[in-house]
């Protein structure tokens, strides 16, 4: 009776358009009311510390770091660096969209943020040289997927605090998964392109070469720099946070001196709102976690799971497939808040590393940010090249697929992403 008053009233609230956060608040009022323990003090009680936590300070520093960036000419010289490495080759573009994706992975963390950034770059340039509108949208989502992958990444920062687990190290198993992705999405855009009569931008030189990368050298240190960072002990992921804002400031306003002064209020305003969009979230979903530990959600869930506990590679792919149908019609980081606390618990007594889970559930969860209906950054992408719904899934469908092998590769080989985590942070 819980479990389903559970569902029914979240997804039922949901179907009517109501607001994710309001929806988690419904859910966790219907919850109390079937319980027969409804205290408003409770869901204030939980509303408030969920908010107030400190490892989610990291996530308004990485948005506002991000917004620098972008004000600060920070996306467009990553570009051009790109162009000069790869713009020669046929299909050169499509490169130049998978590197400039990885490289902005490693300073945003954001999949919206990243998709925007480059679409409004590259589609232009993509229909101008003759590339089909359709898949250039597509591989320009598809990429935008892996900035919630490489570190830093906000959906990692969320999971961490609601499974309790070592953002850090979230940080530092997702290099390589983040990277795989990109290496499959090079490979598939080269079999995509093979036969098309493409435009391709002159080679340039090697003066030419070191200029631009001479241009880009200070959005290029960015990732190291949190990186080597995160990995040295010198900060946390929250100062991290603090460090990528006030780089990205410096270099966007006394460097590259596109960031203005004048530009400070707009930046700051537009962070803010989306801080306060995914700050709520956290807090409702807080409210709705503790509700299903009290009305014991994880342990029916855990039940009906119950015949796979003992195999945990049909358990991941179980888990897998249910993560994929919710992200068909759930964003990203509601479905992280919903959903780990329901599944941490099947996860540790089934015996699986919850780092290695939780890359998994992240990669699973981006990937939805593919999928029809909501497919944010699918939308994302259609409205920067103003195209219909329809038109962007012929083109994403094949970069969709190699995305959701690379997924299911990682769950049958848990060492992909142990190992690297071994070589990157020392235990």
């Amino acid at each position: 009776m819980v479990l389903t008053t559970f569902v029914l009233s979240l997804l039922g609230a949901m179907a009517l358009g109501v607001p994710i956060a309001i929806a988690l608040l419904f859910c966790g009022v219907c919850l109390m009311i079937v319980m027969g323990n409804f205290d408003s003090q409770i869901i204030a009680q939980n509303l408030i510390n969920g908010a107030d936590n400190f490892p989610l300070m990291a996530i308004p520093f990485f948005i506002l770091a991000g917004e620098f960036m972008n004000a600060g000419g920070i996306s467009k010289r990553i570009v051009n660096f790109a162009m000069a490495l790869v713009g020669h080759i046929k299909g050169g573009l499509g490169y130049v969209a998978i590197i400039g994706s990885v490289i902005f992975a490693g300073l945003s963390g954001s999949a919206v943020a990243d998709t925007a950034a480059l679409g409004a770059l590259l589609i232009p340039m993509m229909r101008d040289a003759g590339y089909a509108t359709n898949r250039s949208a597509g591989l320009l989502a598809a990429g935008g997927i892996i900035a919630p992958i490489i570190p830093p990444s906000i959906p990692m920062i969320l999971f961490g605090v609601a499974a309790n687990v070592s953002i850090t190290k979230l940080f530092m198993a997702g290099i390589v998964p983040g990277l795989l992705i990109g290496l499959a999405l090079v490979t598939t855009w080269w079999w995509v392109v093979r036969k098309d009569d493409l435009q391709v931008q002159p080679r340039k030189s090697v003066k030419e070469i070191w200029i631009a990368t001479r241009k880009a050298f200070w959005a290029l240190i960015l990732p190291i720099l949190i990186i080597a960072g995160l990995r040295g002990g010198v900060f946390t992921p929250t100062e991290a946070a603090v460090v990528a804002a006030f780089y990205a400031f410096f270099v966007g306003i006394l460097i590259y001196r596109e960031l203005k002064i004048k530009d400070l209020y707009r930046v700051l305003l537009q962070a803010g709102k989306t801080t306060s969009v995914v700050m709520f979230l956290a807090a409702a979903a807080m409210v709705s976690a503790w509700l299903t530990t009290v009305a014991n959600i994880p342990n029916e869930v855990t039940t009906l799971l119950g015949p796979l506990i003992d195999h945990p590679i049909l358990l991941m792919i179980a888990i897998n497939i249910i993560v994929l149908i919710v992200g068909t019609a759930v964003d990203l980081t509601p479905t992280v808040l919903i959903l780990t606390p329901v599944l941490m618990p099947i996860i540790q007594k089934a015996g699986i590393d919850p780092i290695y889970f939780g890359v998994i559930f992240i990669l699973n969860n981006c990937i939805g940010l593919l999928t029809p209906p909501v497919g944010t950054v699918l939308n994302v992408a259609c409205g920067i090249a103003r195209i219909a719904m329809d038109d962007i899934m012929k083109g994403v469908w094949p970069f969709l697929l190699v995305e959701c092998l690379v997924l299911l590769i990682l769950t049958l080989f848990p060492d992909l992403t142990l190992v690297p985590l071994h070589w990157f942070y020392d235990k």
